[in-house]
């Protein structure tokens, strides 16, 4: 029995990819190793942040960097820093914006929900948000019109959350917002490349230290030094609250490293060869439908795209993300990766998956399936009353 069972929890299986709701990332043996050495011992935090910054200047090529509490906390501290720079007094006085240049614009179609409303990270540092566009089009010259001498700065977010056609590219809105004198701050969370977005102009660029890199739970703040100086002095106003350990610093690091050495070639040939598996024997039932689906950011990899026709497959495509997450007939759950799953579709992820589980999947799989079939009627219910009993699932915490 691993500790999951030990203490009375699931033993899940991750087909969703690097979410937080999950655990975020299997975490690498050099991370553990770095972070277990670290955790007896003391050590002045503002002496390891600095070798942070040594080593987030390498991985990303910036200037300066730091480590945070997440990758939200990224955004809020790094919009406070914008404010206030590295002055004390100001950085004492947020959440109060009296005085200050408090608006942030960012683009309609990017204001996501990752597990919280990104406008909330804005506006816990004090500023107001300012938006762009109309949810699927925005055009460089409304981002002009937006900024005035109240914008603090101007945020992009590169997510496969945010709308993916119609949006400013990344390019044109540095040039628009610096042609104006804003800086602009990049949330990279899930992005693979990590010098991209310095090498475009961004002036502040955020990564999650517990995603694909494999670190413990942490943000990684990269950009110039004077920007992160002002970022990383928030820890003495309102980032007190969004303080990292040592071992999430530790682990940032060691992850950051062992970026830099691993087989990713290998990697994504051992993934494809899940995808291939999991497509071949899939498209042989009816109704079912699995294509490989590339990284709508530009990330390296690929998912299995799998489209489910009700009335053929005689279940939903969210019916059966929820009968494989519980299942009634025994087996693993299996999480998969369901946020558009109305639209009659849902994504495998291999990214997260121990050596074997691809065939658990799969037989889990094909078992729903094979029951949908048989079943005496089609297992169809309204979306509708899917969501309502999942918000009703939340609020019943902790029961």
């Amino acid at each position: 029995m691993d500790i999951r069972s030990r203490s009375g929890l699931r033993p899940v299986i991750n087909v969703s990819g690097t979410m937080t709701s999950l655990g975020a990332s299997i975490v690498g043996e050099p991370v553990i190793e770095a972070v277990a050495q670290i955790l007896p011992q003391f050590v002045e935090i503002d002496d390891l942040q600095k070798k942070a910054s040594t080593a987030i200047a390498a991985a990303c090529g910036s200037e300066s960097g730091y480590v945070t509490a997440s990758c939200s906390a990224a955004i809020t501290l790094c919009i406070a820093a914008t404010m206030t720079g590295d002055d004390h007094g100001l950085i004492e006085q947020l959440p109060d914006t009296t005085g200050l240049r408090n608006e942030v614009v960012i683009q309609t179609g990017h204001l996501v929900n990752y597990g919280a409303p990104i406008d909330q990270a804005i506006r816990l540092a004090g500023a107001r948000v300012v938006t762009v566009g109309a949810a699927t089009e925005a055009h460089g010259y409304q981002l002009a019109t937006a900024i005035t001498e109240r914008t603090t700065a101007a945020l992009y977010v590169v997510s496969h959350h945010t709308v993916q056609f119609g949006m400013i590219t990344l390019e044109e809105f540095i040039a628009v917002a610096h042609g104006k004198g804003v800086p602009v701050i990049v949330d990279a969370a899930s992005e693979y490349d990590l010098k991209r977005f310095i090498e475009a102009g961004a002036d502040l660029v955020l990564y999650s230290a517990h995603k694909f890199l494999g670190g413990l739970t942490a943000g990684i703040v990269a950009g110039t030094k004077a920007r992160v100086r002002a970022a990383y002095f928030q820890n003495g106003g309102i980032g007190r609250g969004m303080k990292v350990g040592k071992e999430g610093i530790v682990g940032a690091i060691a992850a950051l490293e062992a970026w830099q050495t691993r087989d990713h070639v290998a990697i994504r040939a051992r993934e494809r060869g899940y995808l291939t598996l999991w497509r071949e024997a899939l498209n042989r039932f009816a109704g079912v439908w699995a294509q490989l689906d590339p990284d709508p950011t530009g990330n390296p990899l690929d998912r299995l795209k799998l489209h489910i026709d009700p009335q053929e497959a005689r279940i939903t495509a969210w019916d059966l993300a929820d009968a494989l997450a519980r299942p009634q007939r025994g087996g693993a759950p299996v999480i998969v990766r369901d946020h558009e799953a109305e639209l009659h579709f849902f994504f495998l992820d291999p990214c997260n998956l121990h050596p074997g589980e691809e065939q658990t999947v799969l037989a889990r799989i094909v078992d729903e399936l094979e029951h949908a079939r048989s079943a005496p009627q089609p297992i169809v219910t309204p979306f509708h009353q899917r969501d309502a009993r999942h918000v009703a699932g939340r609020r019943n915490w902790p029961d």
